[in-house]
């Protein structure tokens, strides 16, 4: 059986960020309509959109009414938290190789930010109303992600030796990238010394240990790669992809807070890819918190298991002009927190080589990391230059 090779081909935002007076549905269409300008195509030319939203789930089926679609083939709404838009390519591609859809829209979005509330707000609402064992958890702080993942971090820290100025190191250097990023929401360089004044959140966290809470959306067109060599953009094929789901929401293990899906949806990303981990050119990975990206760079391999704080916080690894090119735009802690999209959409801008300031020079194959729920989710692509 001869399978179809699919590839990205075009990228459509909304505005990102501290934006108000626009509903999630507003901010998809805004989206999909730029990611079909951006391909070159028109929005009759799509016969597929797979959909997703954050914690205000403002975007249904009803999208396709809002884009005046008609006649479409595929159409479904998904959700894997943070691992929904490494999914959302997967899916889009095995329909254009199953001939269910020839040109299909993915898109996520979220309106959690209101102009009269900050930022902490938003997801503070998302978690009440808790029951049951959730609710003997809330009764004792631990009621959302900041909670659960400073259990993780702190899990981590127990066993390995990790520290705060590990974890500094990721934000110092992920900011650094955000200096040349013109959509990213926070521009100003940091210090380590910043890092340690940023008042805490839920101790290992501070502040600068947390992603950004951001309202907008982001869009991607998926075709089959001969199509996409006839369109306005690069393609950027989609080369390998997995996905790993521990199942272990509220019930852990000795591994909590030590692996995460990555261990097993990375090598199987890479072996669909015929890539192995050397040839991989820029990493692009889910960091909600510091600690999340220190943990995924681990299992990926990037650094050794237990080791990874001391390897990342080594000076000439990360940023810049470090060895590794990680989260190139300043990633979910500095740039914009669109949960996967985050990180999907900054390796698509590298690996069509318009990173601006922030291009890397080598970018022929791109690693993509989701991560959902407390480390309950993962999914990984592997995206090339053609």
């Amino acid at each position: 059986m001869t399978t179809t090779r699919t590839a990205i081909a075009g990228l459509g935002m909304s505005e990102l960020g501290k934006v108000y007076g626009y509903t999630a549905t507003e901010f998809a269409s805004i989206a999909v309509r730029n990611a079909v300008a951006d391909a070159g195509l028109q929005l009759s030319d799509l016969d597929g959109l797979i959909m997703s939203s954050g914690i205000n789930p403002g975007v249904g089926l009803n999208l396709q009414g809002a884009l005046g679609l008609t006649d479409l083939t595929v159409l479904t709404y998904m959700q894997g938290y943070g691992s929904t838009a490494a999914q959302m390519v997967q899916y889009a591609a095995m329909a254009i190789d199953a001939g269910m859809a020839q040109t299909i829209a993915i898109v996520w979005a979220d309106d959690p930010l209101q102009a009269d509330r900050g930022a902490g707000a938003a997801y503070k609402s998302a978690a009440a109303g808790y029951s049951g064992w959730q609710g003997m958890l809330a009764s004792s702080g631990i009621y959302s992600a900041n909670t659960y993942y400073a259990l993780a971090a702190r899990r981590h820290m127990q066993k390995y030796g990790t520290t705060n100025d590990h974890f500094g190191a990721i934000a110092v250097a992920q900011r650094e990238w955000a200096t040349l990023n013109p959509l990213a929401q926070l521009r100003t360089p940091i210090t380590l010394d910043d890092y340690h004044d940023s008042r805490w959140i839920s101790e290992p966290f501070h502040l600068l240990d947390c992603c950004l809470v951001s309202n907008g959306a982001i869009a991607l067109i998926i075709t089959s790669l001969d199509r996409a060599r006839s369109l306005a953009q690069p393609p950027v094929e989609i080369l390998g992809w997995a996905q790993t789901h521990p199942g272990r929401t509220g019930v852990r293990n000795d591994d909590f807070g030590l692996v995460t899906g990555a261990a097993r949806s990375g090598p199987a990303a890479l072996r669909m890819a015929d890539t192995t981990l050397d040839e991989i050119d820029v990493v692009e990975v889910y960091d909600c918190y510091t600690y999340t990206a220190l943990v995924t760079l681990e299992d990926y391999g990037f650094v050794p298991k237990g080791e990874g704080g001391a390897a990342l916080a080594e000076p000439g690894m990360l940023g810049i002009n470090g060895r590794l090119k990680v989260n190139t735009g300043g990633g979910e802690l500095s740039s914009y927190y669109l949960w996967g999209m985050t990180p999907l959409s900054e390796g698509v801008i590298q690996a069509r080589g318009q990173g601006g300031e922030r291009q890397v020079a080598k970018h022929d194959r791109v690693l993509v990391s989701g991560n959902g729920g407390t480390l309950d989710h993962h999914a990984t692509l592997v995206l090339g230059t053609v």
